[in-house]
């Protein structure tokens, strides 16, 4: 039986073929070989539609006539999610709309009409159990899980209100507890995962009680896990991104003798969103300065001196997390390091077995072995580690019982369900838009006849939009990186440009790839990341995504103006990035206005 995928006009995709010999390596349909591949004992060709046909084997009566999706469809999914999210401020509806959209636009165009019952029905039997069945995925729900199994054990066990003690010490009034958060999370570097969940879980009754908002103690949580992750050398990024580069590297053979490694260190220079975040949010920190709907939030934080963002169920189940006398920070150090110290010493075993023999030395060597670690494993060992003090710990001290323990830990695990229920319909969207091929249909859009200096910034740009609609910064890269790499070669080449002007810009469309996907998955309401910190912080996701926004395209301007751009014109970057921190900080003056200004 000839079974078409999802298909997609222009677009090179799999057909399968099932009741076929084991044996049979080739098959023609429609007068044209085709090389078989295997796999669970179904037989896998590529096949490229340019429109309707019918496809028929040769020698036997078996065909399908084949309606291909037109690309332009392939957009709607995201862009129905992300408008409905952002009208409505409902992300849970928004994300199922997306999907079941896309969902019965396969569906239509693979079985015809009757295909709007089947792609509804795929939206729970393909495309939420392939994101639940993923590895990778169930990582992140069994750590977010254990994570907040933790907090809850060391809010109860007084080791939590031990730690917002010490660290008023250091954090006075808002400013001084948003700088603690920033700091940590910066020290947090290697995972933006673990960055997120630790900072914004330890952080949130210190800047609860210093009157900040949950959507500043998200942003500032968003803003350093990312961008620190993105261009760390020693981070869980590293080894994906080096691997993304390889792929593009190993089309340019005048390239060969460069490492995907030194390619990527080069490349730093024009990371200039990434860093001009985490300016930008020290500019915003120290200036005490805010505007548009962030600085609306911070002004009635400071009125209430308290967070009114949460439902019934959230504050009972906080209610259940208040901590017995005494409050002993260690209850809290203690656990939290456990987690940070075997999450490291699991990576660096990890890669040191994933990597083998290498001839790099000292610091290079060291990257290279967490960037080939498995970081979901790391961080899952980390994270039990990390519980398994909490409890051994409050067990030893007979603060509670083991009844009373346990309860506790269950409740940890339950509150974080609408986060998971979140993180499960994005990535059923995600594998909507792979399906249908989203991201090619806007690079096709962007990447055409462009002088080489436009391309970083188109790169920039295209990797944004790209990570927005999917909502992941990994995804993105692993698309355009070995589209734009060759592209921006073969352009510069094609130009004329000499071998180092042409190195140069090679450098900046690797750096503003990267930059445009953290911009992008900054953005989107339908980022894992971006949900993640709205946990972690107990703030409404709408309300993290509305007032993160401004700023992020803020800073994204002016990598653009102050950085992408000239730097492609040839300026150097040490000039570049002073520089579009003064117009950061001008724009903070001009625009800032402090939360403590005009109260009503």
């Amino acid at each position: 039986m000839l079974l078409p995928s999802y298909v997609i006009s222009d677009i090179e995709y799999s057909i399968e073929l099932k009741g076929l010999p084991n044996n049979l390596e080739f098959i023609e349909v429609n007068d044209q070989a085709y090389p078989l591949e295997w796999e669970s004992g179904i037989a896998h060709f590529n096949y490229t539609f340019d429109g309707p046909q019918e496809l028929r084997l040769k020698g036997s009566d078996k065909s399908a006539r084949v309606n291909p999706i037109p690309l332009w469809l392939s957009v709607f999914p995201p862009l129905i999610a992300i408008l409905m999210a952002l009208v409505f401020r409902e992300v849970l509806s928004s994300l199922l709309l997306g999907t079941v959209f896309g969902a019965v636009v396969i569906g239509v165009y693979s079985d015809g009409w009757t295909g709007i019952f089947t792609g509804l029905f795929s939206v729970v039997d393909t495309h939420l159990i392939k994101s639940l069945s993923d590895p990778s995925h169930v990582s992140v729900i069994v750590f977010s899980m254990i994570i907040g199994g933790v907090v809850a054990l060391v809010s109860k066990n007084g080791g939590m209100q031990g730690v917002v003690e010490r660290l008023a010490r250091f954090a006075h009034n808002a400013r001084s507890g948003q700088m603690v958060t920033y700091l940590l999370g910066i020290a947090i570097f290697f995972d933006d995962y673990a960055n997120t969940l630790v900072v914004g879980n330890t952080m949130r009754p210190v800047t609860d009680r210093l009157g900040v908002s949950r959507e500043k103690l998200s942003y500032i949580v968003d803003s350093t896990a990312a961008p620190i992750a993105a261009v760390g050398f020693i981070t869980t990024w590293i080894g994906a991104e080096l691997g993304y580069i390889q792929s593009g590297l190993s089309q340019i053979p005048e390239l060969s003798e460069h490492s995907s490694y030194g390619i990527f260190i080069s490349s730093l220079q024009y990371s200039f969103y990434p860093i001009l975040t985490l300016v930008f949010l020290f500019l915003l920190i120290r200036m005490k300065r805010d505007f548009g709907p962030m600085l609306d939030a911070e002004r009635l934080a400071r009125r209430l001196k308290k967070v009114e963002q949460e439902d019934d169920l959230r504050k009972e189940k906080d209610a259940a997390y208040d901590p017995e006398p005494p409050k002993r920070a260690y209850n809290a150090i203690i656990p939290i390091g456990t987690i940070v110290v075997v999450s490291f010493i699991a990576l660096y075993l990890s890669g040191l077995s994933n990597l083998g023999e290498v001839e790099a030395t000292g610091f290079q060597r060291l990257s290279l072995i967490i960037g080939s670690a498995d970081s979901f494993k790391a961080l899952l060992w980390g994270s039990f580690s990390g519980l398994g003090m909490a409890f051994i710990l409050t067990m030893l001290q007979g603060y509670l019982g083991l009844e009373k323990t346990v309860k506790t830990l269950v409740n940890g695990f339950e509150s974080l369900l609408p986060a998971i229920l979140v993180l499960s319909l994005a990535w059923s969207l995600a594998s909507i838009t792979e399906s249908m091929h989203t991201a090619d249909f806007l690079a096709g859009l962007m990447v055409g006849n462009l002088h080489p200096v436009l391309l970083p910034t188109v790169a920039f740009i295209l990797a944004a939009l790209v990570s927005f609609s999917t909502g992941s910064s990994w995804g993105t890269m692993a698309i355009l990186y070995p589209l734009l790499l060759s592209t921006s070669w073969m352009l510069g080449s094609a130009f004329g440009l000499d071998a180092d002007a042409n190195l140069a810009i090679f450098l900046n469309v690797t750096a503003s790839v990267l930059a445009g996907s953290v911009l992008g998955d900054h953005c989107s309401p339908i980022s894992d990341t971006t949900i993640l910190s709205s946990l972690a912080t107990g703030t409404d996701h709408i309300q993290h995504v509305r007032t993160q926004l401004p700023y992020a395209l803020t800073v994204g301007a002016a990598s653009i103006l102050f950085g992408t751009l000239p730097a492609a014109l040839g300026l150097p970057s040490w000039v570049l990035i002073p520089i579009a921190g003064l117009v950061l900080w001008l724009v903070l003056r001009v625009f800032g206005k402090s939360a403590e200004e005009n109260m009503i």
